[in-house]
């Protein structure tokens, strides 16, 4: 029998918490360790369509990506989102486990899948954490090996992420070889990007003054937006998680959507 303890163990082998940023909450959010897993959820963020999913589903653990409570709280009562959703995990004995920024700067983590994903070669972090492990750290920039127009890029992206549209800085038919990328918000990655000479930079969004300092700069931006940017490493750490643990049931939330849409 796994336990809600067995489950974290594993999850660190990916995303360590030594690698998280001082200002985020990761680790174990509720629950306990000695608590039974014999069905688990992944989601990016936990809204009360995945805690509704979790409970019909019978799960006993919910991995997110997004932590759940992110500040600090003063009380839970039914008087606030937050509240409503802890207090109907609690009360259905549902465990919450995040790792968040640790698994943005794994080896093995979401900014380095992206980047495998795209074809990057020569992957670097773009924030190096460790001296002695040149594999772990924030965002990740490479090279494609050959120059691609900037549309072209956009395409290679949308395919990997099942998207029909994005957004773009930049011209269409702008040259781009250097790639940096910070999944999530990652638009205070511009400078570092421009640093190390990149001359696109992807990542689910930033705000209208990045992309106006990007375009100014010459550096190119590819936004496929918050959810889309993430989402899909969620999914990939439910299969890993199922083969890893095959005693118990793993899948990823088929509830959770992107709130923005595009018409």
């Amino acid at each position: 029998m796994s336990t809600v303890g067995k489950v974290v163990e594993y999850i660190d082998q990916v995303a360590p918490l030594s690698l998280a940023e001082d200002w985020d909450n990761v680790g174990l959010l509720v629950g306990d360790r000695v608590w039974s897993v014999e069905r688990l959820l992944t989601c990016l963020t936990i809204t009360p369509a995945v805690v509704a999913e979790a409970i019909e589903g019978r799960a006993n653990l919910i991995v997110t990506h997004h932590p759940l409570p992110f500040h600090a709280l003063k009380n839970i009562t039914a008087d606030t989102t937050v509240g409503r959703l802890l207090l109907n995990l609690i009360s259905a004995r549902i465990a919450v486990y995040s790792a968040h920024t640790a698994f943005d700067s794994a080896r093995a983590g979401i900014n380095q899948h992206l980047a495998i994903g795209l074809g990057l070669q020569e992957i670097v972090p773009l924030f190096p954490r460790d001296v002695d492990d040149a594999d772990i750290g924030a965002g990740r920039s490479g090279i494609l090996g050959e120059d691609v127009p900037l549309l072209e890029m956009a395409k290679r992206v949308k395919q990997f992420l099942s998207l029909e549209k994005l957004q773009l800085v930049g011209q269409d038919d702008q040259v781009v070889s250097r790639i940096a990328i910070a999944c999530g918000s990652g638009g205070s990655f511009l400078d570092r990007a421009i640093e190390l000479d990149c001359d696109c930079l992807i990542t689910g969004e930033t705000n209208f003054h990045t992309c106006l300092e990007a375009e100014a700069r010459g550096v190119a931006l590819i936004l496929p937006g918050h959810f889309a940017s993430e989402r899909f490493g969620m999914i990939s750490l439910a299969d890993y998680l199922g083969d890893l643990i095959p005693e118990i049931t793993v899948w990823a939330s088929q509830s959770e959507e992107d709130p923005l849409r595009l018409r």
